[in-house]
């Protein structure tokens, strides 16, 4: 499976994976911005995709910004079609600004394989044992 980046930006640095055994490939800032507490911003990372086919590209937060910084990623699906930049959309839950600077880790690309199964209208759906149990059914423990 290969992944193609080209680089847009003269301030680009290639998305990595930092660690054997990682997930996510790191995905890295091309710009200087302060995200204010509440605001939502849009961050260039310089690189422009081409995925491997039935693949889709999911932004996830990189856990240390979001656990210690309060900064968390918003959106993020990226069809196997597109071509165009990496635009990271984050958020600040924090109650202070946070400064991104050029070359932070900002977020992480995690490629998955994707199917596309058929779709069914029914009457009714099969039993479970959940059922139609909603968020908090199965109990806090």
């Amino acid at each position: 499976m290969i992944f193609k980046i080209r680089k847009n930006h003269p301030k680009a640095k290639n998305p990595n994976y930092t660690l054997e055994g990682d997930a996510g490939l790191d995905l890295f800032s091309v710009e200087e911005k302060i995200i204010k507490p509440d605001e939502i911003l849009k961050i260039r990372t310089g690189i422009e995709i081409e995925l491997p086919p039935k693949t889709v590209g999911l932004i996830w937060d990189k856990s240390g910004v979001a656990g210690n910084l309060g900064i968390k990623t918003m959106g993020g699906v990226f069809d196997e079609n597109y071509r165009g930049e990496i635009i990271v959309i984050m958020t600040n839950l924090s109650k202070k600004p946070h400064k991104i600077e050029i070359n932070d880790k900002i977020a992480q690309l995690l490629i998955q394989k994707i199917e596309h199964p058929k779709i069914e209208i029914v009457e009714n759906l099969s039993d479970s044992n959940r059922g139609k149990g909603k968020m908090g059914s199965t109990g806090r423990r």
